[in-house]
């Protein structure tokens, strides 16, 4: 079965990148010069049953640790995992959506990876709720035959003949019901936060005009598109697996999404487009002796190490698309929809009392 492609953020919890990012000096900071300091060790899981207002913090430590407190996939008997606001979230939620997001993943279940998939499958179900419960606050219906009209998009993405969604879920043992639902909480939340964004109003021409010079300036010098996987030195054990095993398999991004310790890793390593003077030197000097598509041998910064996959190289003059002002403009648009939908579902978590059981 072919890659699925991403539909819902919920589902597949952010792996895409947009494709669109003119922003070419954003870096993650980890990479520059005068790092000194290993990433610290993964906090303790908690496992006992707690009730937190403001769970956000219990919410990150969990992320962090990567380890559930049940396994569902295993379970014959359907428990309660957690309840956000007095709705229940399952075993049964939760096998489903781990078995959707293989699907749409392609990322094999293993010892290895699936105590980081449940925890991030658990966060997502979590993020669902509140967001589906604050829609239906805010008058957000999202209609059967919307639903089915994303249905329809969702397979012609995915090059799946009109109608035969059902059996590639059965085939994967997803739920159809469970999925379908899954799409309408994202459907509803989606319209909500343009509701809102329009509301604060329209992008002036002023904004878009500044943003086309800032975009014309970066397009005038080198870039590089480029993905990552970080290893500390705590774990720097795994290393030689590592590349042994990127020398024969290609998915560059499912091995970032299970080894990498950057917070990168839920995005595949993807680091987007940069400047490679905003890179330690070492990261530097392996760059320029890549080409696109290759990926280099474990470099060391610091006492820390990267694992580095050059995707594309722009050079001005050689690069003739230049971004339109629509493509900025639509830039801008994305870019406050993600900020605005960042700040809004952190407040709804603030609000929340959710209740992890196990």
């Amino acid at each position: 079965m072919k890659k699925i492609i991403l539909l819902s953020s919920a589902i597949l919890l952010s792996i895409c990148n947009r494709a669109w990012s003119f922003d070419f000096s954003a870096i993650d900071p980890r990479l520059s010069s005068d790092r000194q300091e290993s990433t610290a060790q993964n906090e303790k899981n908690e496992t006992r049953a707690s009730v937190r207002k403001n769970p956000q913090k219990m919410i990150r430590k969990a992320e962090r640790s990567g380890v559930p407190s049940r396994m569902p996939l295993t379970s014959s008997t359907v428990k309660i995992v957690a309840i956000v606001n007095g709705d229940i979230i399952s075993t049964e939620d939760i096998d489903n959506r781990v078995k959707a997001f293989i699907m749409i993943s392609q990322v094999p279940l293993n010892d290895e990876n699936k105590a980081v998939i449940y925890q991030r499958v658990l966060t997502s179900a979590i993020d669902e709720k509140l967001k589906y419960q604050d829609a239906l606050k805010n008058n957000i219906i999202v209609t059967d035959q919307e639903l089915d009209d994303a249905v329809a998009g969702f397979e012609d993405t995915n090059k799946i003949p009109r109608g035969k969604l059902s059996s590639v879920l059965k085939q994967y043992g997803v739920n159809e019901k469970s999925f379908r639902e899954q799409m309408r909480s994202d459907l509803a939340w989606m319209r909500l936060i343009r509701q809102k964004v329009r509301a604060g109003g329209a992008l002036t021409q002023k904004e878009v005009d500044e943003e086309l010079a800032n975009a014309k300036k970066d397009f005038s010098s080198p870039k590089y598109q480029i993905s990552e996987i970080f290893i500390s030195r705590a774990n720097a054990s795994k290393l030689p697996k590592l590349e042994e095993i990127l020398k024969s398999d290609p998915r560059f991004e499912y091995y970032a999404f299970q080894f990498s310790e950057s917070p990168t890793a839920s995005n595949g390593g993807r680091l987007g487009w940069i400047n490679k003077e905003s890179l330690a030197k070492p990261l530097q000097a392996a760059l320029d002796k890549m080409k696109p598509g290759e990926i280099s041998a474990p470099v060391q910064v610091g006492q820390d190490y990267y694992i580095l996959r050059l995707e594309q190289i722009y050079t001005p003059g050689a690069n003739t698309h230049m971004p339109t002002e629509q493509d900025i403009r639509q830039f801008l648009e994305n870019q406050r929809i993600d900020a605005f939908a960042n700040k809004y579902i952190q407040s709804l978590r603030q609000k929340a009392v959710i209740e992890f059981r196990g």
